[in-house]
């Protein structure tokens, strides 16, 4: 453990997969077509207080939803890539963009597309019900399931691992 919280130190930019990260995996579709997603409000409350510490965030995701896209403008995540079949290009143009190092950056993902960006970073990290191949890949699980927590345990592992936790908790304990 004190491996991951030396790797989660460093991060100055964490980036999510979507769909099996911060939704469930499942994809629900009205009778029209309508694509819906369900996002847990725990997760976006902890990326908000990530965000508020000092980390960068961002989606990179294969498929394309005015639903993420909505999601993401309401957390104010500004670095958001759809429509990314092949995720490592977006992801060295991002750390490119924010003049980052591969070491500074976290990854979280669930499936084995996630794979190449989760071997450069400096931080992987799979969610409790990833593919058995991501979990071997990664330098540390979630303990909730994508979709359901995942993403506010990395948020404050990291949190804690820098030291700023405690301040961003502080305004709800006054």
């Amino acid at each position: 453990m004190q491996d991951v919280q030396q790797r989660a130190a460093q991060v100055r930019l964490v980036v999510f997969d979507v769909d099996g990260v911060l939704t469930d995996g499942r994809l629900y579709y009205t009778d029209d077509g309508l694509e819906l997603k369900a996002f847990h409000s725990r997760d976006g409350h902890g990326m908000k207080l990530l965000m508020n510490s000092g980390v960068e965030l961002a989606i990179i995701t294969a498929r394309t939803s005015p639903t993420v896209t909505r999601r993401m403008e309401s957390l104010g995540i500004r670095h958001v890539y759809q429509g990314r079949l092949e995720k490592l290009p977006a992801f060295e143009e991002l750390i490119q963009e924010l003049g980052l190092t591969p070491e500074q950056a976290a990854y979280v993902g669930d499936d084995i597309v996630d794979l190449p960006v989760m071997a450069r970073v400096g931080l992987a990290v799979a969610v409790a019900d990833a593919h058995p191949l991501v979990k071997r890949h990664a330098h540390w699980q979630t303990t909730h399931p994508g979709g359901r927590g995942a993403a506010r345990d990395v948020c404050e592992l990291i949190m804690e691992a820098q030291g700023t936790l405690e301040a961003q908790f502080a305004p709800y304990l006054a």
